[in-house]
């Protein structure tokens, strides 16, 4: 059987569930609390030399990076397909996903949710919490990471993540009035891979983001729709982080939308 190493609220774990859930494919949870410093342990680097969630594990098999575990599966559990059937569509489905390994994950919604919700964590654990950011790898995800969580909004880091994230939901836009998803007129790992990143907004409460993007709202609401959100979504919401999560987005929306208006 497979095996994923994940935690309940990453997004990237979040897509790769979602493409499990496409495929009828059955796996065993592991689950890691990133709080606890779970995925920075030596024997979990050995699998995922960065540290992150998630990790997908097939017999011997250790497979990491959420947009290659989903064409992982894609490739080793070929129905249903996840992937359009001509090339180009496959080309145009891969210009998605490479978006998120070139900053819209790292230097766009995890900026946001550590800005927003998850630094005040960092900030109650003191040396702890100083131990966990000095264990991060990546010394440009550590420096933007550890400037997000001494300066929350007003790191400058939190507003060129704002911007990002809106010419992302910009481009999903002009997308969609060309197609009824995002590579093409059928549900694809695209899809799957860019939900969180409108899950992440919706869970932050911070919605109005998608003020001026119906076509993004009327694609989420589509999404939410399938079977796979309930289970690979839904059925993992942490209620903590949740209120958390809200609560912060709630208080600091004034802002935001100052941010948002000004890029």
């Amino acid at each position: 059987m497979l095996a994923l190493y994940h935690n309940d609220m990453s997004s990237c774990a979040q897509k790769v569930r979602l493409c499990l859930a496409e495929k009828g494919l059955e796996w065993e949870s592991r689950h890691l609390n990133l709080r606890a410093g779970e995925h920075q342990q030596d024997w979990y680097i050995k699998l995922n030399p960065r540290a992150v969630v998630p990790t997908l594990i097939d017999g011997d098999i250790a497979v990491p990076e959420s947009n290659v575990i989903n064409e992982y599966l894609d490739e080793r559990f070929p129905d249903p397909p996840l992937k359009p059937a001509d090339p180009f569509g496959r080309a145009r489905m891969r210009l998605w996903t490479k978006q998120l390994d070139e900053g819209v994950h790292d230097a766009g919604i995890a900026v946001i949710s550590f800005a927003l919700a998850f630094r005040h964590q960092y900030l109650s654990k003191g040396d702890a919490g100083k131990e966990m950011l000095e264990s991060i790898p990546d010394p440009i995800k550590r420096e933007r990471r550890r400037d997000v969580i001494e300066k929350g909004l007003d790191s400058q880091f939190f507003r060129i993540a704002i911007s990002r994230m809106l010419e992302l939901y910009d481009d999903m836009e002009a997308r969609l009035a060309q197609h009824r998803w995002l590579a093409g007129d059928e549900y694809s790992i695209a899809d799957a891979a860019f939900t969180p990143y409108v899950v992440r907004i919706d869970h932050l409460d911070i919605m109005g983001l998608m003020d001026g993007h119906p076509r993004v709202v009327d694609w989420y609401r589509r999404i939410q729709a399938r079977p796979s959100y309930a289970d690979a979504i839904v059925r993992w919401e942490n209620a903590d982080y949740l209120t958390l999560m809200r609560r912060q987005g709630r208080e600091n929306w004034p802002k935001i939308k100052e941010i948002a208006a000004s890029r």
